[in-house]
């Protein structure tokens, strides 16, 4: 075979070879392999959750909601905010409403203002289960709040703390700030509709831990009294947060630790439920220092001992 006929097959080879193109493989969305230079296929969610469960990997449960733990953690993005949470103590068989109930407290965004979605399958609603949505250990689930009435504005200034902010957004009866809702309010139904504005303003600024707007907001007549849908008061939020500092502003203004809401529970024993010890004793000292009207801690432990001590010599006697 003669030199010019070996490069003219080498040539036709090479022509043949440019005009075929290589199938993309089936199933999944191709993508780009770096190492092998050519695109390859990966399978769905859902298929990957399917393999996995049936090849016996103990890694399995991250993927099926099916071999999911007892209780893991979810994670929560406040999608106006960029804010992410975690949530700890989540179930396969609890309710979207049991867990609103719970970022009431975690996220400080009041239950009725809170929208949740997992993936593309739109608003959860509130009777379904996390396994009904495959909501899987370590998921990250969007908390959206309700565009209406204003609230969506309001919201983030209290996020932020900004008292100037909040001051134009409809927390107080002189305010020029006005909704497609409330422009016709007049009388007890106008004082209501700002009276419940500056207390979610007040119960996430409480949350956030913004002292200078939760005093800002209490001077303006913000109640520290009122209860959100669940029934909780701002320090309900305090306690679940541990924000030492938001204490006594709330206490100096009637709060209780001994209020109890919906579900039964109070400051105290939130506090005490999330494993907050040194809050939950600073909180129980300042109340009874508050309610005494002693300046000194000490004094107040000191008038107790005796108290207790006499006690004790009456139940011993009793024996």
């Amino acid at each position: 075979m003669t030199r010019g006929m070996t490069r003219a097959m080498r040539r036709s080879a090479d022509v043949a070879g440019a005009g075929v193109r290589p199938r993309r493989p089936q199933g999944g969305t191709p993508r780009h392999d770096p190492k092998a230079g050519a695109r390859i296929a990966h399978p769905t969610s859902r298929a990957r959750a399917r393999i996995k469960g049936q090849s016996g990997d103990p890694r399995a449960s991250i993927a099926s909601p099916d071999l999911a733990p007892d209780v893991f953690f979810l994670r929560v993005k406040l999608e106006e905010t960029g804010e992410l949470f975690r949530v700890a103590n989540c179930r396969n068989d609890m309710t979207v409403r049991e867990l609103k109930e719970e970022l009431d407290l975690m996220v400080g965004i009041p239950f009725n203002l809170q929208r949740l979605q997992f993936l593309d399958q739109g608003i959860l609603m509130d009777d379904a289960t996390l396994k009904f949505y495959d909501v899987i250990p370590g998921a990250v689930i969007s908390l959206c709040i309700w565009h209406y009435d204003g609230w969506t504005e309001l919201v983030l200034a209290a996020v932020e703390g900004d008292p100037n902010k909040l001051s134009c957004l409809g927390i107080s009866e002189d305010t020029f700030y006005r909704t497609a809702n409330s422009q016709h309010f007049k009388g007890e139904q106008w004082r209501q509709w700002t009276a419940q504005r500056a207390f979610v303003a007040l119960y996430i600024s409480a949350h956030r831990g913004h002292v200078e707007a939760m005093q800002y907001l209490l001077q303006l007549g913000a109640n520290c009294l009122g209860r959100s849908p669940l029934g909780r008061t701002p320090l309900h939020v305090v306690a679940a947060m541990g924000r030492m500092d938001c204490i006594r502003p709330l206490l100096e203004r009637g709060a209780s630790i001994h209020d109890r809401d919906a579900k039964g529970e109070t400051p105290i024993t939130i506090a005490r439920r999330l494993n907050r010890r040194n809050f939950e004793r600073k909180m129980f000292l300042l109340y009874w220092v508050i309610k005494s009207g002693t300046k000194d801690p000490a004094n107040l432990v000191i008038r107790e001992a005796p108290e207790k001590a006499s006690s004790g010599a009456v139940l011993k006697s009793s024996m």
